[in-house]
């Protein structure tokens, strides 16, 4: 199946990420989101993307131009779905919300169309249980900064067809991503590490072991990762990286059981960059 018209649900980082992506990759894109404000925000913000990839000569002003045609932005989730070849989800990682999501785009996605869930994750086999077409269903993992980031996992659930992964996986090749091919289990390949890894820097953090900037610093230089664990966190949002640890936890064990104090902040209001506070202060002046 050729696809040319992808919808993207929720116009949060993840969602204004991906449809940056797919618009940039040659396909037609309906962004949604309940909110206008949002959307505006979204826009906003792929724009700014986009100059920035024309300022590293990633982009001429011809493929701007090309990409910003092929967008448009509706809160109608029927309007989004109604002619979408691929659905990607990118809405909060809560089961019941994706849920009742999945269920309203298989009520209003033509027969033929995929639905893709961008979980860091949860089942594609629940999600896709609760539609008539747990075969069409699957999980494409994007990773912020989607502009960035290379990697796409993309993650068979159950009943998912030979089909939809060759779709899902062309898409994301189209968008200039790299891929892996898993077979669900939950936390995937690199939510498991990261979460575990990223656990363990909070731990340290509330043992007093190192400052969050010298244990950022220490994986970084130590062991070559591109961001620090903590930086991460908060690039990610504290809140979402609970829920994921939440559903780690009741899903493999004990391994997994969130730090304390990432309970803590989390209740404190302290959610990452997205607040400006998280384990780092974001609204303090730069020295």
């Amino acid at each position: 199946m050729r696809v040319n018209n992808i919808a993207v649900i929720g116009a949060g980082v993840m969602g204004r990420g991906i449809a940056y992506a797919a618009a940039v990759g040659g396909f037609r894109v309906a962004l949604q989101d309940i909110s206008q404000a949002a959307l505006q925000s979204a826009l906003a913000d792929i724009e700014q993307n986009l100059a920035q990839a024309v300022a590293r000569q990633k982009l001429t002003e011809a493929d701007v131009r090309a990409a910003m045609a092929r967008m448009e932005t509706t809160t109608s989730l029927e309007q989004a779905a109604s002619n979408a070849d691929l659905v990607i989800e990118a809405v909060l990682e809560k089961m019941e919300l994706k849920v009742a999501v999945f269920q309203q785009l298989d009520a209003h996605c033509p027969p033929h169309t995929v639905l893709a869930t961008n979980t860091s994750t949860m089942s594609p086999t629940e999600i896709g249980a609760a539609t008539k077409r747990a075969d069409k269903t699957i999980a494409m993992h994007f990773f912020n900064p989607v502009p960035k980031m290379k990697l796409v996992e993309i993650v068979r659930g159950l009943d998912t067809s030979d089909e939809t992964y060759a779709v899902a996986r062309s898409v994301a090749e189209q968008m200039g991503k790299e891929t892996v091919e898993v077979n669900e289990f939950p936390g995937f390949v690199t939510s498991r590490i990261s979460c575990l890894v990223g656990n363990e820097a909070m731990r340290m953090l509330q043992e007093g072991v190192a400052s969050a900037a010298d244990i950022d610093k220490a994986i970084k230089l130590g062991l070559n990762y591109p961001m620090g664990p903590l930086e991460l966190a908060d690039l990610v949002g504290l809140d979402t990286r609970l829920r994921n640890m939440q559903y780690l936890h009741e899903k493999l064990g004990e391994t997994y059981r969130p730090a304390p104090i990432l309970e803590k902040y989390v209740k404190a209001g302290r959610l990452g960059r997205k607040v400006g506070r998280g384990f780092y202060d974001y609204t303090a002046p730069k020295a």
